[in-house]
């Protein structure tokens, strides 16, 4: 059985109310695959399907996952989104489509897709599939609308009653005055502004906030002024499609003017964000730099501002009705377009300060801060991309960001930001030739090969012309690993020497350089010179223990791996693939991960352990799907595996190690990786001496840790 999981959100504060809904709803997925909740923003639509998610979880084998769509507007990136909530790092050259479709096939899982509404109809295509395809899974929706699609059950929310809306005013205004207390006297007037606010969470979460400053009967007063002037004297209850918004807007005018102008400049960001970036793009002479945080503060007590922690630490968010509500004012004010360049400007240069720093011992840092911000690195490459004049600002980003294309498993996503970029001409050469060697650099990844070629030969000879010798370096570097992969060895040997040369000749060193080092001890291996390779590799593990970086560090480690294996070192061996296994998944990095996985089933079966390397064996046939064309057909490549089944057959028999590989093939890839991290058993006596994958039994040996054509991650 797959290990159940799920990415919901933990919840911050009590869920409040609703038990009627709950029930319905819980009552609703036991009756339809497709069930769809719909209804205000504002009316915790969200919050009640997350809280039924996680109240049926155990009903999937394999877990709850949600889907947050309501940052996105561009169809195209619709299933990238849904790949990433799945947890799924492809390299292939697939559709996303197509992975997510081929994922969920055999999966008996709950997808819960938010904020579908803006993008509805290229969702209710993929949600359509994702049904047909995929019998196990079931759809919990939440939006504004219907996807309208056969099957669905709409389940629409309204606002709360009375007595819940009491409660959870009471629940929240406890939070923000420890000592409030609901009594006799005061519950009328609670009483009356939930029935002034319809009963909306939002509306009374946001009046809840502002208790601090006024008392519950100054807040009704002041809402009460606030609904005669909307409704021109009339005191009957506004519909409920405005009451949010009047809620909101009364809200906003409480604020003070700093207050007003914050929230209206943090409408430009998508998703989350940090103190840093507030205070670059949001302040000016009207809102000081020194006083940005204070101001914040306000708007996160307030509720208009909720404050998370993340793995990149602590973020900020505005909810979309909110935030639209600011773009409104923002617009209103003229100042949309110069926020949002504002905003690409911090975006690029965070970009190249994660470049920089994945090169130390920050690299998992830089991960995690490049996944908080990638909705916000989307929207400033689709700024660039919307003048001819800033398409260069765009081939400059989508090449700045390789290492998170490459080094964090999103292969996909970056080669369609890289493709729209380099659809347009720019005259800043510089930007183009990044581009391209990175477009390169992810085709080679993704085992598209004519594309790979075309793209590092336009950068070589662009290059050439320009007299850009480091972008040529880096086509010819690349042009290298698709030698290797190819399994011509002289070649790939003489591309990346010529690439090493250059590098140091303009005082080049950063992941890529060291990941060309350990590339050229790969086809030292593949030539049967391992001594020199593991030179090589050693020469790479201090720089990497010396500068903290641990992504290229993992590829050495693997090299010097396979050299314990042939020597017999089988602890030492194993030892180093744990600590590659640890990085590699990290990273999300599929294909050193399976390499390694494939090496360690190995050096397992050498321990004595056929069962437990048969089973090692079967955990890597699933990760090659997500990597490409298993061992890259290439027998090189393939030698280990081949002699690990050879050894296990022999000693187990057919039957019992095809019911291993069956054992392993259903672990979830964290079931896979804590499985080879497990402690392994005392070894069986047996002959031990150097030991090698002889050519003429395989080929060559598989010891290439960036099989994949070069670097995997970064």
């Amino acid at each position: 059985m797959r290990h159940r999981h799920t990415n919901l959100p933990a919840e911050l504060n009590r869920f409040v109310g609703r038990a009627d809904e709950l029930a319905a709803l819980r009552g609703a997925l036991d009756e339809a695959r497709l069930v769809t909740v719909v209804g205000a923003g504002g009316v915790g639509k969200s919050r009640l399907a997350l809280h039924a998610a996680a109240a049926v979880q155990n009903r999937y084998g394999d877990g709850v996952r949600l889907c947050d769509l309501s940052l996105l507007r561009d169809p195209d990136l619709i299933a990238h989104a849904l790949a990433e909530a799945l947890g799924i790092t492809d390299h292939t050259r697939r559709p996303p489509r197509d992975v997510v479709l081929a994922h969920l096939s055999a999966r008996r899982l709950l997808l819960v897709v938010d904020g579908f509404e803006q993008i509805v109809d290229a969702c209710a295509e993929l949600l359509r599939d994702v049904l047909c395809g995929a019998p196990g899974v079931q759809v919990l929706a939440v939006g504004r609308r219907p996807l309208r699609i056969d099957g669905e059950q709409v389940f629409p929310l309204t606002a709360m009653g009375r007595d819940d809306a009491a409660t959870l005013f009471a629940a929240r205004a406890a939070a923000v005055l420890p000592h409030f207390r609901v009594d006799d006297a005061g519950r009328p007037a609670v009483l009356e502004l939930c029935r002034r606010l319809d009963g909306i969470p939002l509306a009374l979460e946001l009046a809840a906030g502002r208790l601090p400053a006024l008392s519950v009967g100054q807040l009704l007063h002041r809402l009460e002024d606030r609904f005669t002037v909307l409704t021109g004297g009339f005191r009957g209850v506004l519909p409920r499609h405005r009451t949010l918004r009047t809620a909101i807007g009364w809200s906003h005018e409480l604020c003070t003017p700093e207050e007003r102008l914050l929230w209206a400049r943090l409408s430009v960001f998508a998703g989350q964000f940090d103190l840093e970036a507030v205070e670059y793009i949001c302040t000016g002479p009207e809102l000081p730099e020194d006083g940005a945080l204070d101001v914040l503060a306000e708007l996160v007590a307030q509720s208009v501002v909720l404050r998370e922690e993340t793995a990149a630490g602590l973020r900020y968010r505005l909810l979309d009705t909110v935030r639209a509500y600011g773009a409104e004012w923002l617009e209103a004010i003229g100042d949309t377009e110069r926020l949002r360049r504002r905003h690409r400007d911090w975006y690029m240069g965070l970009a190249t300060w994660c470049e920089l720093e994945w090169f130390s011992p920050r690299q998992a840092e830089v991960a995690a801060c490049a996944d908080s911000a990638l909705p916000n690195l989307r929207a400033a490459l689709e700024v660039c991309l919307e003048r001819p004049e800033d398409v260069h600002l765009g081939q400059h980003l989508a090449g700045t960001l390789w290492f998170h294309w490459a080094g964090c498993g999103r292969m996909s996503e970056g080669r369609l930001w890289l493709d729209r970029c380099l659809a347009h001409e720019s005259e800043h050469e510089e930007s183009r030739l990044k581009a391209l060697w990175v477009l390169g650099y992810v085709a080679v990844l993704q085992g598209d090969f004519a594309a790979a070629a075309g793209a590092l030969h336009e950068c070589g000879e662009r290059a050439h012309r320009a007299g850009h010798r480091l972008a040529g370096a880096y086509a010819v570097h690349r042009k290298g690993c698709l030698a290797l992969l190819s399994d011509d060895m002289p070649r790939a040997e003489a591309l990346l020497r010529s690439a090493l040369a250059s590098y140091e000749d303009a005082g080049e060193l950063n992941s890529n350089v060291l990941m060309g080092r350990v590339e050229l001890a790969m086809s030292l291996v593949f030539q049967d010179r391992l001594d020199a390779a593991v030179a090589l590799c050693e020469e790479v593990r201090l720089v990497c223990e010396d500068r903290g970086e641990r992504w290229t560090r993992s590829y050495a480690l693997y090299v010097l791996a396979y050299a314990a294996w042939t020597a017999g070192e089988h602890g030492r061996a194993r030892e180093l693939l744990a600590e590659c296994i640890v990085i590699d998944h990290t990273f999300n990095d599929l294909v050193g991960l399976v390499l390694a996985l494939e090496l360690l089933a190995l050096v397992t079966a050498s321990q004595g352990d056929p069962a437990e390397a048969a089973v090692l064996q079967g955990a890597a046939a699933p990760v090659w799907t997500s990597v490409g064309l298993p061992l890259f057909g290439s027998g090189r490549f393939g030698a280990p595996r081949a002699l690990c089944e050879e050894r296990t057959i022999a000693l187990l028999g057919a039957e019992r190690q095809e019911a291993c590989v069956q054992e392993g093939n259903g672990l979830s890839l964290e079931a896979a990786v804590r499985r080879a991290l497990a402690a392994p058993k005392p070894p069986r006596p047996g002959p031990v001496g150097r030991q090698r994958v002889h050519p003429q039994e395989t080929r060559q040996p598989a010891d290439s840790p960036t099989a994949s054509g070069g670097e995997s991650a970064g």
